[in-house]
């Protein structure tokens, strides 16, 4: 059995699905409109709103003929909580640490 928050965790795995919800972030959407700025068909992008729809993190409902997606204002808090739980650790200085490689890197390279 999966858990809510591992299916949460495989749908925001995907590039194209973040980008979804960063497009649903703005407003709802037809999902002929998700589909546009992708170069994939309109059945590859319904798998996408598919897993998301599962994962609980968007709604699609018909109005009219046209099927509208919207984000669902709650669906990362589980995921959020369970971050937060790593914010005791501190927040890794990535130019520090390119300095210490690359510190590393002549060190060795002259021994």
């Amino acid at each position: 059995m999966t858990s809510p928050l591992d299916t949460v965790f495989a749908a925001l795995a995907d590039p194209t699905r973040r980008a979804i919800l960063s497009m649903l972030l703005e407003d709802d959407m037809a999902v002929t409109d998700v589909a546009e700025p992708f170069e994939m068909s309109l059945a590859a992008i319904s798998k996408h709103l598919g897993v998301l729809t599962k994962a609980g993190l968007i709604v699609q409902e018909k109005r009219g003929r046209v099927k509208w997606c919207k984000l669902d204002p709650d669906a990362l808090r589980a995921a959020s909580i369970w971050m937060q739980s790593f914010g005791q650790f501190e927040a890794v200085n990535l130019d520090a640490f390119e300095r210490f490689l690359e510190t590393e890197t002549i060190s060795q390279s002259t021994n």
